[in-house]
């Protein structure tokens, strides 16, 4: 019986062996959006700096291997400015999205005992969520707030584009520690401002480390 209870599990640890689970998480190297600044409107954009999520791969013979994860993260954007000559006309935009990127990542393993250099290119898809656009407006003292979903300058809610990177992965007894670098060109901009003050940026530079099992 015990020679039997061995072969099994040692058959789906084989089995098991070439895939991993984990998780994945860092920062963004570039602004997610930029905007352009006037004499009579001021503009911000923050980029939060985390990125979060999970990570899967299935490693291949010959140091080969194909990774896929879903990473989250969020930004946010805003002006305000005054109505015409008369001061006491005001207006103020607050927008706040999350985005939800999917890369697929062909990848090779150079040779080594405990670090491997590894380079990566593939696909990825972004999606936004959770986008919400408020504007106030404040007119002979009357203040009017309007919330919506599509703003003007939203060209498209999904992109995809083609990605690229390398790191290194250093294995310490189960576990793999993979810190990356990856850049990324989107095919189609997120927003496009219709008075320009608005610019989504198509490349991305991401730092990136993985924790998997």
């Amino acid at each position: 019986m015990k020679p039997l209870c061995l072969l099994f599990l040692s058959a789906a640890a084989a089995f098991c062996q070439p895939f991993s689970f984990g998780v994945k998480g860092g920062m963004p190297m570039t602004d997610f959006l930029a905007v352009a600044r006037t004499q009579n409107i001021n503009s911000s954009t923050t980029t939060n700096r985390y990125i979060v999520g999970v990570t899967a791969e299935l490693r291949l013979p010959f140091g080969l291997g194909v990774e896929a994860d879903v990473l989250y993260r969020h930004f946010r954007y805003s002006s305000s400015g005054g109505i015409g000559s008369i001061t006491s006309n005001f207006t103020s935009m607050d927008t706040t999205a999350g985005a939800w990127e999917f890369p697929i990542l062909a990848k090779y393993r150079f040779g080594g005992k405990i670090v491997h250099p590894f380079v990566a290119a593939g696909v990825a898809w972004d999606k936004l969520s959770g986008l919400t656009q408020t504007v106030k407006s404040v007119v002979a003292s009357v203040t009017n707030s309007t919330t919506t979903s599509s703003p003007a300058e939203l060209n498209n809610d999904t992109t995809r584009g083609f990605v690229m990177g390398g790191g290194v992965d250093v294995k310490v007894l189960v576990i793999h520690i993979t810190p990356e670098v990856r850049f990324t060109r989107w095919g189609a901009k997120h927003f496009i401002d219709p008075i320009g003050l608005l610019n989504s940026k198509q490349n991305q530079a991401e730092f990136l480390l993985g924790i998997t099992f």
